[in-house]
């Protein structure tokens, strides 16, 4: 009885501490680093990160579509977007893990969020280094070249799109 007090007050931990591990943490930003000696142990740890926390998507997925739908079919859309969305996560950790070594390749990263796995984040765009020697000539040779006025075609209105809201199930 003790043991099942024991594992219940861990499991409770373990979910309760989790919007914890959706932040972004500097692992994810130094995985994605240029530099060879930051990107080796970035990429290493969001390896480990995203296995050891690949479940957790199919909690979360399965908790919110629960909410947002009918309660059947919502569990089950949360269940398989859960699923899919925690395989994709477990195959970047692993990719990760495998190829950590690799110069230049930072691997595949899927989103910080555990709501939204395929969500792209600013923060995770690799941004170009400028090079640091050859002044003002390489930073000109490296700009593409410009396009004649007149071949350019003139910009045409479009009105802005609109947002749909979300529906709300409720009983």
């Amino acid at each position: 009885m003790k043991r099942m007090m024991m594992g219940l007050v861990a499991l409770s931990l373990l979910l309760g501490g989790q919007p914890a591990w959706a932040a972004r943490t500097p692992v994810h930003e130094a995985a994605e680093s240029q530099e060879y000696g930051r990107k080796f142990g970035g990429m290493i740890g969001r390896g480990a990160l995203n296995v050891l926390t690949s479940f957790v998507d199919v909690l979360v997925n399965t908790v919110n579509e629960t909410k947002a739908g009918p309660p059947f079919v919502g569990t089950l859309t949360g269940l398989a977007r859960g699923t899919g969305c925690g395989v994709l996560r477990l195959g970047s950790g692993a990719v990760d893990l495998v190829t950590f070594w690799v110069p230049g390749f930072n691997g595949f990263p899927v989103s910080d969020s555990y709501e939204n796995c395929l969500a792209t984040s600013s923060a995770s765009a690799v941004k170009p280094e400028a090079p640091s020697t050859g002044g003002q000539a390489s930073l000109l040779a490296a700009m593409p070249a410009a396009t004649p006025i007149e071949a350019q075609a003139p910009p045409t209105a479009q009105a802005p799109p609109e947002e749909t809201p979300k529906k709300r199930w409720q009983k």
